[in-house]
């Protein structure tokens, strides 16, 4: 009788410590889950900053012409698809730009500000 409690506690004792073991890795995993889908989102969203720069150094910056509505609204999607509130305002300042100088000057802090962005995430 002694021996069959010695083999029951320590076939309890080898499931106790199994259930704990797996359940570290089990949280061990959802951390490193947590991480990747932070490091997915930042990837993603500096995926975005690039095409958006990309676009506008295309659309504005080597435009022989007056950009397009058409042009313009593909650059507004594509700014506010960012999600991000200093970038739109950023944008926005440079639209609303009353003269060739001050569009210069807004192109220059909008550029910065993306870099800063895809560098900062």
């Amino acid at each position: 009788m002694n021996k069959q409690k010695v083999i029951l506690t320590t076939i309890i004792l080898i499931f106790v410590a199994a259930n704990a073991f797996l359940g570290f890795g089990y949280f061990l995993g959802q951390k490193q889950l947590r991480i990747a889908e932070q490091q997915l989102k930042v990837q993603q969203n500096n995926t975005k900053i690039v095409n958006f720069t990309k676009l506008f150094i295309e659309k504005v910056l080597k435009a022989e012409k007056e950009v397009s509505f058409e042009e313009r609204l593909i650059l507004e999607n594509a700014v506010r698809d960012l999600s991000d509130n200093d970038v739109l305002t950023q944008w926005e300042k440079f639209t609303a730009s009353k003269t060739e100088t001050e569009a210069q000057e807004e192109v220059k802090n909008l550029l910065d500000l993306l870099v800063k962005k895809f560098f900062i995430n």
